[in-house]
């Protein structure tokens, strides 16, 4: 019996330009039943606007991203938060400071690109989408293990652990 081979299929995309940015939104826009956040920070509006459009089609978000990055000028965390998402934080004074993000489980969305607009508009920086099922193993179980080791955060007072 001749052994599966898996097609991959994987794409590098770099700033300043839209490139990066438009990537992403079209993954989150082609995620169908989960997706797994895992960003130092989220403040370009139209990358928020693509993760609340993924939640009202009822998209199973969890995002994770750095205590302090939270409270930035322009953060959409909060707003995200307040709107009923998933949101967990680190608590200690080390950032969290990945850039990756799991569709489905089934493909991986990785790089130096931080989710801001100042990195499209400005900053050398890159992505790279895979769909490779080793990669994709690899990046959830970090995901998982960081969620378990996160403090939930909340909107309606300070983090804590749950």
């Amino acid at each position: 019996m001749q052994p599966s081979i898996q097609h991959i299929t994987s794409h590098a995309f770099f700033s300043p330009g839209e490139d990066c940015l438009n990537a992403i939104i079209s993954a989150i826009d082609a995620a169908t039943r989960t997706m797994k956040i895992c960003v130092f920070t989220i403040s370009d509006d139209r990358i928020t606007e693509a993760i609340m459009r993924a939640h009202q089609r009822g998209i199973s978000i969890k995002i994770i991203t750095d205590n302090d990055k939270l409270h930035d000028l322009g953060s959409d965390v909060i707003e995200m938060a307040a709107q009923g998402l998933e949101i967990w934080v680190d608590k200690t004074r080390n950032h969290m400071h990945h850039k990756f993000a799991i569709f489905d489980e089934q493909r991986v969305l990785t790089g130096s690109y931080n989710w801001t607009r100042s990195a499209a508009l400005y900053n050398h920086e890159n992505i790279l989408i895979t769909d490779n099922a080793s990669i994709v193993q690899d990046y959830s179980r970090e995901f998982d293990k960081l969620w378990d080791d996160m403090v939930k955060y909340d909107p309606e007072g300070e983090s804590k652990l749950v």
